[in-house]
């Protein structure tokens, strides 16, 4: 029986060249001359400390996160943007959570949009990936076009096609 797998997954070394490019980037630039700005991946938690002087500083560094992830091949959903900046003395602080894996409420929710497409397929969460099963890779197809169209807040891999 023909399936594949959806996951969310991160490289870390692609993570870890997108932060070395946006940290080049941001020494080069005028605008950032004199200023203290921190970019820092913590590799094991999977999170992006950045500090820089002001609010608009930080979020210029963020915009510059996001456009150099994606030429990467990093999508911009990865990283997780609700946290507020917050003051710590001088300087504005921001972590910044790297999604790695679909989360259960997540899966939750792509398993109900699997179903509610009304295609012959049956979908399985397996720890933080979702296992895809069918019948024909015809339906497993129209599946993976189906999902490209959903608005679920996370990036999504599809890996380990069967047949």
């Amino acid at each position: 029986m023909p399936s594949f797998d959806m996951t969310s997954k991160v490289d870390l070394q692609t993570l870890d060249n997108a932060i070395n490019v946006v940290n080049k980037e941001i020494t080069n630039r005028f605008d950032f001359k004199g200023s203290h700005v921190v970019i820092d991946l913590n590799k094991k938690d999977f999170k992006v400390n950045l500090e820089a002087d002001s609010e608009m500083k930080l979020q210029q560094i963020i915009d510059v996160l996001i456009s150099r992830s994606m030429k990467q091949g990093l999508a911009a959903e990865v990283y997780d943007l609700t946290k507020e900046p917050y003051p710590s003395g001088k300087v504005t602080k921001q972590e910044i959570p790297v999604r790695n894996g679909i989360k259960q409420e997540d899966a939750k929710k792509i398993v109900k949009l699997i179903k509610d497409s009304g295609l012959k397929v049956q979908a399985a969460i397996m720890d933080d990936i979702i296992r895809v099963t069918g019948k024909k890779i015809d339906d497993l197809q129209d599946v993976i076009q189906a999902s490209k169209g959903w608005n679920v807040g996370i990036a999504l891999q599809f890996v380990n096609m069967k047949s």
